[in-house]
């Protein structure tokens, strides 16, 4: 399967980008640094974070058969709204 499209968001700030990373290692996604790729039960996610632009590009790569990408998507655009309005 190829990469989905980039999902990019703007105003995520350091404390922001420090809040979702937290999440997703209480959540069993291994996430550290500005760049990097974590799976998490067949589904593959790379991030990109600028704090300098204060913008997270998060693009899903893999996902098992039974979960579609577009659900990653919606999913992981989800998390990012909630945290950006904590």
């Amino acid at each position: 399967m190829a990469a989905s499209t980039p999902q990019v968001f703007s105003g995520i700030t350091p404390a922001k980008y420090a809040t979702l990373m937290e999440k997703a290692n209480s959540a069993g996604v291994p996430m550290s640094g500005n760049t990097g790729r974590a799976t998490k039960m067949g589904v593959e996610v790379e991030w990109n974070y600028s704090a300098e632009k204060q913008e997270l590009v998060l693009t899903c790569h893999r996902t098992p058969f039974f979960v579609s990408v577009q659900d990653v998507n919606a999913k992981l655009h989800e998390l990012v709204n909630q945290a950006l309005q904590a």
